[in-house]
């Protein structure tokens, strides 16, 4: 193992953005509840049953994009609602209506509540950098390249494949493995000389399935277990757990 505490043949390291570099994930569990809420509140009556910010965050929208976060969840609730369009006005009964609805209440509440980067993430993105390996952010969200910019972190990684890039290059999103897949290719390394490092259960099986050299879990919410069962290698609190691991 290299001081930063994943094997020493790795040459670059893959990073998701919310809950992994930055403390947004909480904001988008609450953005998507709030968006799900008033949606099947409209839909279904007074006693709807809520979005789990925690359960259903985690197994159905968690690291995907936008739109296949509500095909996901809304098929958990045997819903199917009309695909719209791109530009669909926020709320609109659509898959991007209610996307839309989701992102303008995240910028919402990101302008209210700030952006924040852990402190142990940019403590390891810095070793990283440090000891001469490549760094790639990998994120479904197409604010990605903003919230780098609020917290200070824009300049810390070479590649950026987020849910912009994604889109433009017709890349699809975790659990498929192709966006962390084209963040390897753009730095110039086999995945097999890649770490990749996430949050999601959708990230770990992407990490899985694109055979990357090392998947880091990184457990903010008391699902260990769960992370190693959906492929991670090693599982953290915390990135920088990795760095005082080492002797």
């Amino acid at each position: 193992m290299t001081k930063l505490g994943i094997p020493d043949v790795m040459r670059a390291c893959l990073f998701d953005l919310d809950g992994v570099l930055t403390k947004t994930a909480v904001v988008h569990a609450a953005a998507w509840k709030e968006a799900f809420d008033d949606f099947l509140r409209h839909r279904e009556g007074p006693g709807f049953r809520p979005f789990d910010s925690v359960a259903d965050y985690d197994a159905y929208v968690d690291g995907r994009p936008r739109a296949d976060g509500v095909r996901t969840f809304l098929a958990s609730r045997g819903i199917r609602l009309p695909e719209g369009a791109d530009d669909d006005p926020p709320g609109l009964d659509t898959v991007h209506g209610l996307g839309n609805r989701k992102n303008a209440l995240l910028l919402e509440k990101i302008h209210t509540q700030g952006a924040e980067a852990y402190a142990g993430s940019v403590r390891y993105v810095e070793a990283v950098r440090a000891a001469g390996l490549s760094t790639a952010v990998v994120s479904s969200s197409a604010n990605c390249r903003d919230i780098l910019v609020s917290v200070g972190m824009d300049k810390q990684f070479d590649v950026r494949i987020d849910g912009v890039v994604a889109a433009e290059r017709k890349l699809p999103g975790k659990p498929h493995p192709d966006t962390f897949l084209e963040a390897a290719h753009d730095l110039g390394v086999e995945p097999r000389a890649a770490a990749v490092f996430e949050d999601a259960l959708a990230g770990m099986d992407a990490g899985r399935s694109g055979h990357f050299g090392c998947v880091v879990g990184v457990d903010r919410v008391g699902q260990a277990d769960a992370l190693r069962e959906h492929g991670a290698d090693i599982v953290v609190k915390d990135l920088a757990q990795l760095l005082e691991d080492v002797t």
